[in-house]
This record gives C-alpha cells, structure tokens and sequence, in this order.
C-alpha cells in the first residue's frame, strides 16, 4: 500500500496562503454547500433527479419507473424540493416535478461524466 505523502517543512508561504485565502468564501457557505452535496449522497434522490432530467413526471410515474411506493417517492421530493433542487406545477389533481434550474442538470451531468472518464 502507498504511503500518503507528508509536507515535512515549518516553512509557510505566506503569498500562496495570501492569494487563496482572499478567494475562499466564508464558512457559511461551506457548511450550505456540503448539506448541498449530502443531498447528493442518497442514491434513491440522484435517480429522481436523473429522472426529472429527462422529463417532468408526477408522483406516481416516478414510483413506477423506480419501483418504490409513492410514499417513499415524496419523501424524497420533499427533500429534493427543500434544498432547492426541483420545483412542481399543479395541474388540476395533478402535481408535476421538475428540476429547479440547469444549475441542477450540470452538476448531475458533470458527475456522470467524472464517473464515466
């Protein structure tokens, strides 16, 4: 097994810590961002997701093209919607979901493609 390499200098390099320190964002964010890719790390809510890319889809036709109860379906749509990442339309009894914006599409596109190189 590889050893992980170790930084055994006492050296700091105050122009390189400078410069990224004054791109980091503040720590808020960090914690939003990592509770926006916990989201991400159920893979019931990432098929949803892949789901509702390809099209906008009820309740029911995502419990059967997944092969979970519709309970279980909105739970999971309840999250999704909570964190911002889909949106839904009524359409007379009907409820319709869809992905929030692109932003959503990108990351799920970018993700397949980081796994598929």
């Amino acid at each position: 097994m590889e050893k992980q390499p170790i930084c055994d200098c006492d050296v700091i390099h105050e122009d390189v810590v400078d410069k990224v320190r004054e791109n980091m964002s503040e720590k808020d964010e960090y914690i939003d961002l990592a509770a926006l890719f916990k989201i991400f790390g159920d893979g019931t809510r990432v098929q949803i997701l892949h789901a509702l890319e390809q099209s906008e889809m009820c309740v029911c036709d995502i419990a059967y093209l997944l092969g979970l109860t519709k309970s279980a379906v909105s739970h999971q749509l309840k999250a999704l919607r909570l964190s911002n990442l889909v949106k839904f339309r009524r359409e007379g009894q009907n409820v319709y979901y869809s992905l929030a914006d692109n932003h959503v599409k990108t990351i799920l596109d970018i993700g397949f493609e980081h796994l598929r190189e």
